[in-house]
């Protein structure tokens, strides 16, 4: 897509150079205009101290010399400086001219006598001087000056380089807004043809990164890893859809036969068992389907981030304890031993009713896959600096191959051991996506023999709390 001029002065890198240039001219005009008038402000005070020195000089020589001698040295320094710098003229009272080489005393003279500026008149024209006066005894009046015409050139000089160099600073930075603008728009445009192949259907399209480190690369690698997790999620998407699909399709399916079968059942005694024998099988099956529907909802919401308004403290101990209450009976059923060890731990900021359905799913397992006569321990400790929190599922179970660890977390993943047992293959990803949610450490370890599954908490919130440590075993009948 070509650039075009209208588009690249419409872009906030030209909009931005061109402020930029517009202050900086504003700066470089101010810091000239200080140069000219600090500059003139010198060649004035100059002036006006080297006309000081000269009419206390020839004030000496009146006093010693008398009028004569003052008239004949005004004379001779006039006569020099005929077309020069320096002005002279001596008066009497009645400012008649004795000797100088200007014609008359100027009108402004009568006013001030220091800081005079009049014009005179010579061969090359009119021009400015600045003078002063003096009054020497018997009345008579002398004045002395310099001529303003250097002052005038370096007032032009500067006024010039003022000019050129105000000119120079806008062209420079006219092609430096161009140029800053037109390289902003590329790379700008680079992002949106990035954008509308996505758009088009080309998922596996990236914005390139050219490796300068600026906040355009920084950019890319953040849209980069938006566009990958958004690829994730719609890949498991379409994951989840044909899982669900294939998962419904058989609990349906019997259900759907078994109701039929009902239906073709003739009216008597058999029937109506037959008839609740079926209900009771439809009841189970749509049970299965809500467990698997709540967890991929509870998964959704976890990895949505949806839960992050409603996170509160939560005390990691109170929770295990819950959990292991609410689990204990059936453990204990099954001819397991239920063990915890129960220790003081900061609080963590998260959803406890997540956090506790993570715990239930781990249990659940535990309790599926560890055998009769088997252990399961659920555990708090705090981290090391007591910066954070763990809780731990232990059981001596079977346990998970560390190949396969990484690849039970994902949904529907059952391992060959896990396929005779009910299940939808979700209680993990639940696990997990708790975990992310709130930026918790996942850990799944072998427990010699059997799984360790532990969740570390990185930020604590530290609260009072019994240090004690429980240790409770309840042994099966």
């Amino acid at each position: 897509m070509a650039i075009t001029s209208g588009r690249l002065f419409r872009t906030t890198g030209f909009r931005l150079s061109l402020m930029y240039v517009v202050l900086f001219g504003v700066g470089v005009v101010c810091l000239f205009a200080f140069l000219y008038w600090r500059t003139l402000t010198l060649i004035d005070r100059e002036t006006d101290a080297a006309i000081e020195s000269e009419i206390a000089g020839l004030a000496a020589q009146y006093r010693q010399q008398g009028l004569g001698g003052l008239v004949r040295i005004v004379a001779e320094r006039a006569s020099a400086q005929r077309e020069g710098p320096n002005v002279y003229l001596l008066t009497r009272p009645d400012l008649t001219p004795l000797a100088g080489n200007i014609e008359r005393w100027p009108n402004e003279a009568r006013q001030t006598p220091v800081g005079i500026v009049f014009d005179i008149t010579g061969d090359t024209g009119a021009v400015n001087a600045r003078a002063q006066t003096f009054v020497l005894e018997g009345g008579y009046r002398l004045l002395v000056g310099r001529d303003l015409r250097q002052r005038a050139m370096l007032r032009q000089l500067l006024a010039e380089t003022l000019a050129w160099g105000l000119t120079i600073t806008i062209g420079l930075g006219l092609v430096g807004a161009l140029l800053v603008g037109r390289n902003l728009l590329s790379r700008v445009e680079a992002i949106n043809r990035t954008g509308q192949r996505i758009m088009h259907g080309d998922l596996h399209e990236r914005v390139a990164v050219k490796g300068a480190g600026d906040e355009f690369d920084r950019l890319a690698e953040n849209l980069n890893a938006m566009l990958d997790q958004i690829e994730r999620l719609m890949l498991a998407m379409r994951e989840v859809s044909d899982n669900v699909a294939h998962d419904l399709r058989g609990p349906l399916t019997r259900m759907k036969a078994r109701l039929e079968l009902a239906l073709l059942a003739k009216d008597g005694p058999e029937d109506a068992a037959q008839y609740r024998a079926a209900i009771e099988t439809a009841i189970a099956e749509t049970d299965r389907l809500l467990a698997t529907f709540n967890a991929l909802l509870s998964i959704a919401e976890a990895e949505s981030g949806a839960l992050h308004q409603s996170m509160q403290p939560v005390d990691l101990m109170q929770l295990a304890e819950d959990v292991a209450e609410l689990y204990a009976p059936a453990l204990e059923e099954k001819g397991l031993t239920l063990s915890t060890r129960i220790v003081d731990c900061p609080r963590v900021l998260g959803s406890r009713q997540l956090l506790f359905q993570a715990l239930a799913n781990l249990l659940e397992n535990a309790m599926k896959y560890t055998p009769a006569g088997g252990r399961v321990t659920i555990a708090t400790r705090a981290l090391e600096g007591g910066a954070g929190a763990a809780v731990s599922v232990a059981d001596n179970g079977p346990g998970v191959p560390a190949e396969l660890r990484e690849k039970v977390l994902h949904r529907y993943v059952r391992l060959d051991q896990a396929r005779s047992t009910p299940g939808s293959g979700l209680g993990l990803s639940l696990v997990a996506a708790a975990a992310k949610l709130h930026a918790a450490r996942l850990q799944l370890a072998d427990n010699n023999p059997g799984l360790v599954v532990t969740l570390e908490f990185p930020r604590g919130i530290r609260v009072d709390a019994p240090t004690d440590e429980k240790n409770t075993q309840k042994e099966p009948p």
